[in-house]
């Protein structure tokens, strides 16, 4: 598990492509000091695990699936990444719940400035958007971020300048592609209310007006 908080901005040392895999390597002096083989590491926000390590650099593999929905597959070589080792039980809890588990990409459409803040407009599809809520919370390339606004096509957050400087999002360009993991709890509250039978095949009882009556809305 992973909090969103990014420890260090790696880079891409190299890239051996496969059919439809790669194998990463990629230099990070904070997240290898007391990495071993099996550890997991969040690169840009999906979850590696570490194959090997030689010095500040570590590698590991990318199946096919990870490649098909992230955007791992268009790293080059010097590309630079956010990098966060996995939360410690004895850590502080930063951020917010983040897997590892990309649920999908987005799309960077603008990028405003507002006094010492940056606003970052980012079209995404319609099944990570019904997930967020205003004041929510999103992991962007592996970044806790809060969601200010979200409408039917696109959500916006507001940068900070240390998330700014400690973190690659705003290196991206209008057009560029992000990795987007929603929040845990609203993907398995969605999948509660969507399966709301037990499996008596009487109904569960948690519903809309339930959560609502028990002031969960």
């Amino acid at each position: 598990m992973f909090t969103g908080i990014v420890e260090e901005t790696g880079t891409v040392a190299g890239i051996k492509k496969g059919t439809v895999s790669e194998v990463l390597s990629i230099r990070g002096p904070v997240v290898t000091s007391d990495a071993k083989v099996g550890d997991s590491i969040a690169v840009n926000g999906v979850c590696l695990t570490v194959t090997s390590l030689s010095g500040d650099t570590f590698t590991a593999d990318v199946m096919a699936e990870t490649m098909r929905r992230s955007s791992l597959g268009s790293l080059k070589a010097e590309s630079k990444v956010n990098l966060e080792r996995a939360m410690p039980a004895d850590g502080r809890f930063g951020g917010h719940i983040v897997s590892g588990h990309i649920d999908g990409t987005g799309r960077v459409l603008s990028k405003t400035r507002e006094d010492n803040a940056v606003w970052v407009k980012i079209e995404a599809p319609e099944s990570i958007l019904r997930l967020m809520v205003p004041k929510g919370s999103i992991a962007i390339d592996g970044i806790s971020l809060t969601v200010v606004d979200v409408t039917d096509t696109f959500f916006t957050v507001s940068i900070i300048p240390h998330t700014g400087a400690a973190t690659t999002l705003l290196d991206k360009n209008p057009g560029d592609t992000v990795n987007l993991e929603n929040d845990i709890i609203a993907k398995y509250v969605e999948r509660l209310l969507g399966n709301r039978a037990a499996p008596s095949g009487k109904e569960s009882g948690l519903n809309l007006e339930m959560l609502s009556r028990n002031g969960f809305l």
